[in-house]
This record gives structure tokens, C-alpha cells and sequence, in this order.
């Protein structure tokens, strides 16, 4: 195991190297030294230091190739390069490459004892970031599905019992509440694990495709044979095939996906060859089925089929015991990424949080706290960091206004802020376009008025 405060230096000049020793040492580093990478690398593979001070110029290699090396043998290892200023541009490609940081010559022995210590300050403080939310991981995580509230662990619960079986499931609740992170899982406890999770986006792809997609095609070829392409019942075979959005296919698809359903084999678009489908079934839907049946949009016995076991993620906002968990694993996964030494959520952003009703519900509340991550400029959260103005104004009023006008009032002020741009808009919100089309209509909001304002 690599230890950051014991540091090798590779410098072919003993006055540099037994300066740069003794300074370190009586700093409280354990150090090791080398005159050559060929002794370097001898000694990470033997000692496992934590950082290598590297020089650019050795003798028969060169710093840059010593790092690479160096890094396949301990590839955690942290690298500093010494360099002339003739060299500059080797030591940034080495940064490129991953080292850490370089140090022009003259310098003094200071210089490089602070660089070490920002260096070691840094990779504890990602360390720490990774042990906390690992211990997240363990205590509140299940296939990544974060979750400490007893509807969620109920669902956790129905996923261990089902996922052996074969049944399709069917998986309801609105866009960014986890839907496919819950199909998901269901196949990674399932036998067909090891076997392809085989994704399709019924809302994306248009109609025109949708069933050469799901079927695939044969096409006669120029040479007198046959040309094939396989579609996604084909590719999900012996695994699992997760429809998303299921109620947006068209009539005719859900006559076809029936039959496939009930004869357990299928044939590709222009071929004669019956194939069977072996294929685990999992779909989705934000929207209504029982009432896209009623208006005559869903076949109901294709809902039968789809629906023989059914699990319904709660909005974030009917969880929200959930909501502390799920935000200090956002906060520490993105600490972790951007490098950012943030401890917590202030006081005020906890309420924040809390109070705040989160319409896009987990992929919204990801999408704010990563770009609070971003913004922030101290060691904790704030509500300014965490909200954007037009979304802190609708919190600061929450108390006097119904969950619906706060919601409404929220998409709106994003879709101004979003210069009426939908695609923009959705992505803010953290739900899809078509969530966004269907509450611009629920709420009867002035589309023409936005984009006016935009303008």
C-alpha cells in the first residue's frame, strides 16, 4: 500500500537530490532517492512511495517515459516534474498524461515542500470524499439506488423477491424519480446478470423506426444473398429489455409487441426465419396507463402483459427522509470529481432542501447540487450555491403558496431563463421534454408570453 508522505526524488545531480533529501526529511517525510529510472523504478516497485519527484533529464530515459512506467507499476502514485524552462512544454504534457503538477529550475527545496504538501492536502481530502461515500454506499445504497425511507426499502425489498424471476415488471412514477436505476438493479440481481440490459427509448425514437428498431431487418443484397441487421429483441437475448416510456408506442407496435409477448418468438422486418425471444421484460411509463386505456391509447391486455408485477417510485417530495441521504452522496460524489474541499450544506440549505419540492425530483436535486459544487466559494453549501435566484425566490415564498403554484411558478421562471428554449428548459429541471410539453399544458401556461420575455 502507497504512502503519501514517503516521496522518492529522481534527479541525476546528488547536490539537487541530497538537498531536496535532507530538506524533506527533517520536514518529516520519509524519502528515498535514485540518480537514474532505472534505480526509480526499482524503488517504487520495492517501497511504494506515495510521490515521485521526477526530473525531466536522465540519464538513458527521460522523465515523462519514467512516469508512464512508473504509473503502471503503482498507478496511484502522485508525480511532480522538475524541469529547465527550455522544457516547459514536456512538463505540461505530462500533466496531459496525469502528473500532478512541475517546478522550474533554480528553486528552492521550500518551494518543492510546499507543492508536496498542497499535493498530500488534496489527495486526503479525496480520499476522505471516496471513504464517505462509500459508507453511504454501503448503509444506504442497493445496486446504486440511495435510499433510507421505509417506501424506498420496501422497494428494495420487492426487488430482491422478483428479480429471480422471469415476470415482466412494470415501473411507474414521475421522469427523474430513478425508474431505470430500479431496472436496472432488478437485473443485476437477476440469473441474467451476466447477459445484456438492452435499453430502449420509446419517447425518442420516432415512430417511423421505432419497429425496425425493436424487430431489425432483412434486406435482399445486390450479390443475390441476404443482408441482416438485428433489432433490440435480438440483442436482449437471454438477458433483459428495458422499454422506457412504454405508453408512447403507437397502436400498431403494441399489436406486435403483444404477439411477441404471448408466442415467445418473433421475425425480423422483410425475413421468414423464427427467432425466439428470450428476453426478460421491463418497461416504464410517467404518464397514466389505466387512463391512456380509457381514451383508447393503450391496449389493455398489452398492459396486463406488461404489468404482472408492478413497483411505483414515490416523488421525491412524498420521501423526504430521503432527501439528506441523496444529497450528501451528490455532495461528496461531486466534491470528489471537481476536487473541491466542501464539508457540507449550510443551515439555510439544509431547509432549503427540505422545504423545496423538487418537480424534476432526483435528477433535478443531482443537477443543483453538482453545479453548487461548482459555484461554491467556501468549505460548505449555500443556498445561493444551490439554488438559482428564479428557484430561491419560489422558496423564500413556499410558505404562502400551494404546491402546485410553486411548481408552476418554478417552470416558468425556467423557461424564461432558459430564453423559451424547451430542450434547455427540460435539462434545468432535470425531466424530459415531453414531462415539460405536458405540465406547460396542465399548468395553462403562456407560452407566447415567455418566449415574448425572452426576446
Amino acid at each position: 500500500m502507497q504512502k503519501l508522505n514517503k516521496i522518492l526524488i529522481v534527479d541525476d545531480e546528488a547536490i539537487m537530490r541530497d538537498s531536496l533529501r535532507d530538506w524533506l526529511t527533517d520536514a518529516s517525510y520519509e524519502v528515498l532517492t535514485a540518480g537514474n529510472g532505472v534505480e526509480g523504478l526499482d524503488l517504487i516497485r520495492k517501497e511504494k512511495p506515495g510521490v515521485a519527484v521526477i526530473d525531466l533529464v536522465l540519464p538513458g530515459s527521460d522523465g515523462l517515459d519514467l512516469m508512464r512506467k512508473a504509473r503502471q507499476i503503482q498507478p496511484g502514485i502522485q508525480v511532480i516534474i522538475i524541469t529547465a524552462y527550455s522544457s516547459v512544454h514536456t512538463a505540461i504534457a505530462a500533466i496531459k498524461e496525469g502528473a500532478y503538477d512541475y517546478i522550474e529550475k533554480p528553486f528552492s527545496p521550500e518551494k518543492v515542500e510546499l507543492l508536496i504538501a498542497k499535493l498530500i492536502e488534496r489527495q486526503s481530502l479525496l480520499d476522505e470524499n471516496l471513504a464517505l461515500r462509500q459508507k453511504l454506499e454501503e448503509k444506504y445504497s442497493f445496486e446504486n439506488i440511495v435510499a433510507k425511507s421505509a417506501r424506498m426499502q420496501k422497494i428494495i425489498e420487492t426487488i430482491k423477491v422478483i428479480a429471480r424471476s422471469n415476470a415482466p415488471v412494470h415501473i411507474s412514477g414521475e421522469s427523474g424519480t430513478g425508474k431505470e436505476l430500479v431496472a436496472r438493479a432488478i437485473h443485476a440481481q437477476s440469473m441474467r446478470k451476466s447477459k445484456p440490459f438492452v435499453v430502449v427509448s420509446c419517447a425518442a425514437l420516432p415512430k417511423n423506426i421505432i419497429e425496425s428498431e425493436l424487430f431489425g431487418r432483412e434486406n435482399e443484397a445486390v450479390s443475390g444473398g441476404f443482408s441482416f441487421r438485428k433489432g433490440k429483441f435480438e440483442a436482449a437475448n437471454n438477458g433483459t429489455l428495458f422499454l422506457d416510456e412504454v405508453g408512447n408506442l403507437n397502436p400498431n407496435i403494441q399489436v406486435q409487441l403483444l404477439r411477441v409477448l404471448e408466442e415467445k418468438a418473433f421475425s425480423r422486418i422483410g425475413g421468414s426465419e423464427l427467432i425466439q425471444a428470450q428476453f426478460r421484460l421491463i418497461s416504464t411509463s410517467t404518464q397514466d396507463l389505466k387512463r391512456a386505456i380509457e381514451q383508447g391509447d393503450f391496449r389493455e391486455d398489452l398492459y396486463y402483459r406488461l404489468n404482472v408485477v408492478n413497483i411505483e417510485i414515490p416523488a421525491l417530495r412524498d420521501r423526504k427522509e430521503d432527501i439528506p441521504t441523496l444529497a450528501d452522496f451528490f455532495l461528496h460524489k461531486y466534491s470528489t470529481e471537481n476536487q473541491k474541499n466542501i464539508k457540507g450544506f449550510s443551515a439555510e440549505s439544509n431547509d432549503y432542501l427540505l422545504r423545496y419540492q423538487w418537480p424534476g425530483n432526483i435528477r433535478e436535486m443531482e443537477n443543483a447540487i453538482e453545479r453548487a459544487v461548482i459555484l461554491a466559494k467556501s468549505d460548505s453549501i449555500e443556498v445561493n450555491d444551490l439554488a438559482q435566484q428564479s428557484l430561491y425566490v419560489s422558496h423564500k415564498t413556499a410558505v404562502s403558496k400551494s404546491m402546485r403554484d410553486i411548481e408552476k411558478n418554478h417552470i416558468l421562471n425556467v423557461l424564461i431563463e432558459a430564453k423559451g428554449n424547451y430542450s434547455e428548459a427540460a435539462r434545468l429541471l432535470g425531466i424530459s421534454r415531453m414531462t415539460l410539453y405536458n405540465k406547460i399544458k396542465a399548468f395553462e401556461l403562456n407560452v407566447s408570453k415567455i418566449n415574448n420575455s425572452a426576446h
